[in-house]
């Protein structure tokens, strides 16, 4: 088979240096920063030539008859950018273009990036989230982040204010892959769940795939959470520095060498970000108690014992035709201090580099990225058998070529991978359990315009080594322009993942998440022999496996307001997991089990001048099915505890004043109650570490034990609703100084919001209850 596609290829090569036709190319840059501008349409006037710029900010017009031209390129907020040039037959033009921001936004603009990319790209369940968007959702502590706006995306599930993670389409953390220019981030939220390690004024773009990716993704069966990062201004020096109760940062940009006439530069980007929570919460809010910690004093107050430090730092030189080459580092780290219950913290760190290629007579694009990355989890308990500890470090690679061709695109390319997991004091008798494994895949997608028919085929080819087991993941999207407003789409691909987490999907507190890859041997899997009774039966495949089917509809109902209906089902085909029916030594630690996840998503979008309002609801089903921990055999298909049927997400933001200097938000949130197992009642634990020689008749109890009913999250949380609001204002200090100062009231009307429930003690925890603050952000 690779012969053929090795001929295929060859062909496609052929063809393009046979072509007699012009080709125009180039990138779209900031005329004030030097900044790509991404997304934007380039196209020659009086003609259907065209192109919109992908990431880098780079565009390319095939198949072009010589003869002169008005290149042109517009982008909303932007003057409109008109370049006279001449291609001669079989001509490659390299044409830079820089764009003038405008202050007055003019309503003959009618064609915005975004309405030409929902034409002449599928991206079926991708949503593309810019700095903008981040900073119209009201901040908590005025300070607004990634994790705070993923929550009002369709299909995700945020399950608290407390070490809640994101759940995508019914996956789990480990089965959504985070990445940060092309590296992997294993852990990208910090304890207190409203924050992420990703700083906002460092961010140019993230794309939020929550299923049906083309094969450019793998390594996870549920979604991607892709991050790309600004190069820094390549012109003058500029910085933002910001305080509020919660946290301080400070982000400086500049250039290393000034953008000259010839379009050569070298720039930097630095981000600090430091959250003091552990002791401001104690000053400014006395009346929160995380409801996790204890103290030796009842009367002292504990507070929110979270702290957190990130460091980001990135260098990127570019020359004049475009070629660019990005070193970039971090430095991400969280700490949590239970008093009299544990001690929990992580530590992740790594860097690399990114390159862009633009060979002067080809019109190929080729991108790579090289990486190594550390992450490092320690939970410290009060006894040493308590304690845990776990680690996944290695590198990635991945160089893509992308073929610009007359009705479509080609990319193909290599992802590889090597790391390391280590897991101490985990789920069986080992007391720390090490693996090494490396993944080497091939990728391919076309992707074609047929008229108002876009097709998108794909194929991903992977190795696992350290299981010996070779995939093949088809995948395939489509979309069918049926008018200028209405749009048909479709996507389905199968995916596999290697690499597994510790953490029991019931778990609703838990911090602590180790990290491994699927092990070695034989697993096996409950089938169903007869009505309800099940046997173990040897799986073929050691690697988890979803497939994906997805079909929506994108309407224009007006010219600012958008809607998006997408229906989903993914189908869970095996999922590795700590086996819960595991009485004895010899029983297998590890089970697979399989699962579905369905539903559908309703987006309504209006994002025009002073308003932009956006409004999500999702309707969501999932479910598992394996050992339900009831004994040998037991099995039950069961809701995980991320099941949540109903969420409903509406946010609103206004820009007021005659110099819009005034900006007021409002999110609310309505999510159903999430399911957990009741309890039938308690009993009274005895040491029988001592075998025959128990004194069981005197010896005290050591613990009071739960008993689960049998019904395996069989019942459900209260519903969950929460309101925040913001106010800002900027004023306007000096020709290059500004100060922003932000108002915000997290849990308006202070609803107590379940967190989790102490059985034992028979407590109600609840999240965080209203929480005021006050930011103030100086920019220069």
């Amino acid at each position: 088979m690779k012969y053929y596609i090795l001929l295929l290829l060859g062909c496609l090569l052929s063809l393009s240096v046979l072509a007699q036709d012009a080709n125009i190319r180039g990138f779209v840059y900031d005329e004030a920063n030097g900044e790509a501008i991404i997304f934007t349409n380039v196209y020659l006037e009086g003609t259907t030539y065209g192109a919109p710029t992908d990431i880098n900010g780079f565009y390319s017009i095939p198949k072009v008859p010589a003869g002169d031209y008005t290149l042109i390129c517009t982008y909303l907020g932007y003057d409109t950018s008109r370049t006279e040039i001449s291609v001669s037959p079989g001509e490659i033009l390299n044409q830079q273009i820089y764009l003038k921001e405008n202050s007055v936004i003019l309503d003959v603009v009618e064609i915005s990036a975004e309405k030409q990319e929902a034409k002449t790209e599928v991206r079926t369940s991708t949503i593309n989230v810019s700095p903008k968007q981040i900073n119209k959702i009201p901040a908590v502590g005025g300070e607004p982040d990634l994790a705070q706006y993923l929550q009002v995306l369709p299909g995700v599930v945020f399950t608290g204010d407390q070490g809640g993670q994101l759940y995508v389409r019914g996956g789990s953390p480990i089965q959504t892959k985070v990445l940060l220019d092309g590296l992997t981030i294993y852990n990208p939220f910090h304890s207190i769940g409203l924050f992420s390690v990703f700083e906002t004024d460092v961010i140019k773009n993230v794309d939020v795939l929550t299923g049906g990716f083309n094969a450019e993704y793998g390594g996870r069966i549920s979604a991607i959470v892709d991050v790309a990062t600004k190069d820094g201004n390549k012109k003058e020096l500029e910085g933002k520095i910001s305080v509020n109760p919660l946290m301080s940062k400070a982000v400086i940009e500049g250039p290393l060498v000034r953008l000259n006439d010839d379009g050569a530069s070298a720039s930097f980007i630095v981000a600090l970000k430091n959250s003091y929570l552990d002791q401001s919460s104690k000053i400014f809010y006395p009346y929160i108690n995380s409801g996790l910690a204890q103290s030796e004093d009842p009367d002292e107050n504990i507070g929110l014992p979270y702290n957190f430090n990130d460091i980001y730092a990135k260098v990127s030189v570019n020359s004049r035709t475009g070629n660019k080459l990005s070193l970039f580092g971090y430095d991400f780290r969280d700490n949590t201090d239970f008093p009299q219950v544990a001690k929990y913290s992580w530590k992740a760190s790594g860097g690399g580099f990114n390159f862009v290629i633009v060979p002067n007579k080809s019109k190929f694009l080729i991108d790579g990225k090289f990486a190594y990355s550390r992450y490092n989890i320690d939970l410290a308990g009060q006894t040493s058998s308590e304690n845990r500890n776990s680690s996944v470090g290695g590198f990635n690679f991945i160089v893509s070529f992308n073929n610009f061709l007359p009705n479509g695109k080609l990319v193909y390319g290599l992802d590889a991978a090597g790391f390391r997991t280590s897991l101490l004091n985990g789920i069986s008798e080992n007391n720390r359990e090490t693996n090494n494994t490396t993944e080497i895949a091939g990728f391919l997608t076309y992707k074609m315009e047929l008229g108002k028919l876009l097709l998108e085929p794909s194929l991903r080819a992977v190795n696992y080594a350290s299981i010996n087991s070779s995939q093949l993941e088809p995948r395939f999207g489509l979309k069918y322009n049926f008018s200028n407003t209405l749009r048909f789409k479709f996507s389905t691909g199968r995916y596999t993942q290697n690499l597994l987490s510790t953490k029991s999907d019931r778990d609703v507190v838990g911090l602590f998440t180790g990290f491994l890859t699927a092990p070695e041997g034989n697993l096996s899997k409950y089938v169903e022999v007869s009505d309800g009774q099940y046997e173990l039966e040897e799986v073929k495949k050691n690697v988890q496996i979803a497939n994906h089917f997805i079909a929506g509809v994108e309407v224009d109902l007006t010219k600012r307001l958008n809607m998006n209906i997408e229906g989903y089902y993914k189908d869970f085909e095996q999922l590795i997991t700590v086996n819960r029916n595991r009485i004895f030594s010899g029983d297998p630690v590890w089970i697979v089990e399989d699962g579905e996840a369905y539903g559908v998503d309703f987006l309504l979008k209006y994002d025009y001048q002073r308003w932009y309002l956006w409004g999500v609801y999702s309707l969501g089903f999932v479910t598992r099915t394996g050992p339900s921990g009831g004994g040998i055999d037991a099995v039950a298909t069961y809701p995980p505890h991320y099941d949540r049927r109903h969420n409903l997400n509406l946010l609103a933001s206004y820009t007021a004043g005659k110099n819009s200097d005034w900006e007021l938000s409002m999110r609310w949130n309505l999510g159903s109650g999430f399911p957990f197992t009741k309890t039938q009642g308690f009993y009274e634990s005895i040491d029988f570490s001592d075998g025959i020689s128990a004194d069981y008749i005197t010896q005290n109890p050591s613990e009071v034990e739960v008993i689960f009913d049998s019904e395996l999250n069989g019942g459900r949380l209260p519903f969950y609703h929460r309101l925040d609001a913001s106010v800002k204002k900027y004023f306007t200090l000096g020709p290059e100084v500004k100060l922003e100062v932000v108002g915000s009231v997290t849990n308006v009307y202070n609803r107590e919001n379940i967190f989790f429930f102490d059985r034992v003690e028979y407590e109600r925890v609840n999240q965080l209850p209203i929480l005021p603050s006050l930011g103030i952000t100086l920019s220069f």
